[in-house]
């Protein structure tokens, strides 16, 4: 089965959470089929459907001197910090293909990252049975938090790799306040190539879930949007 795949770069939150909702749409109406987006995001908050607001730390007063936005959104989980270094994937992907089970998507997701870390890395991660997500002993290295509308993902996973854990003291990652949180550059004790684990983020993911990676270009993604919202314009 295809996969499209677009590598989107340093995008807003705002604009890739606008970017989601079309495409969650043109998945449920078959128009497009499975895709995945690859980017990072400047730094962010986001909260899930049970996060707390007292998981975020720091007075908003100070998060907006900062230019540090919050969104509350549908996904799972709790609170997350977004930032660069971060690998972010948002996905679209109709779970009929995958046995209409949002348990086992997200234990395969979790898997794409315990293979990578290990293949390329050498580096021992594992599910931790009480929270959603791949963990070193370090810590935790991967947040996944997804939506589920009519059998078609949205939101997704971040990989910290080259992320600056500094920012997570601004929130209780993920609401857990007894756990750490870690990142690939930590972990190897270097900075890491950024396209070189966004290939072997793709690799994994292909690999878990058998699928074929069709690349799309920003601009062939920018036609799908376009035919969305000349459709609207026309209704």
């Amino acid at each position: 089965m295809d996969l499209e795949v677009c590598q989107l770069g340093l995008v807003s939150y705002a604009e890739a959470l606008a970017v989601q909702e079309q495409l969650l749409v043109m998945r449920q109406q078959n128009r497009i089929g499975d895709l995945l987006l690859l980017l990072e995001h400047n730094p962010v908050i986001t909260l899930g459907r049970k996060a707390k607001t007292e998981h975020i730390l720091m007075p908003q007063e100070w998060l907006q001197k900062q230019q540090i936005e919050v969104y509350r959104t549908n996904r799972g989980g709790d609170v997350t910090y977004h930032g660069p270094g971060q690998i972010v994937g948002y996905m679209f992907i109709d779970l009929h293909h995958h046995g209409r089970s949002l348990r086992s998507f997200v234990h395969k997701l979790e898997q794409v990252f315990i293979n990578l870390l290990e293949r390329y890395y050498q580096i021992n991660a594992f599910r931790d049975p009480d929270h959603t997500g791949v963990w070193v002993s370090q810590g935790k290295i991967t947040a996944i938090g997804l939506a589920v509308k009519r059998w078609v993902t949205m939101h997704g996973f971040a990989f910290n790799v080259n992320t600056n854990l500094e920012h997570f003291r601004w929130i209780v990652p993920c609401g857990i306040a007894d756990k750490e949180v870690t990142s690939l550059a930590v972990l190897t004790g270097r900075e890491i190539d950024l396209q070189g684990v966004y290939q072997q983020v793709l690799h994994s993911f292909c690999e878990v879930f058998h699928y074929n990676p069709v690349m799309l270009t920003q601009a062939q993604l920018q036609s799908y949007l376009r035919s969305m919202s000349n459709e609207k314009a026309q209704t």
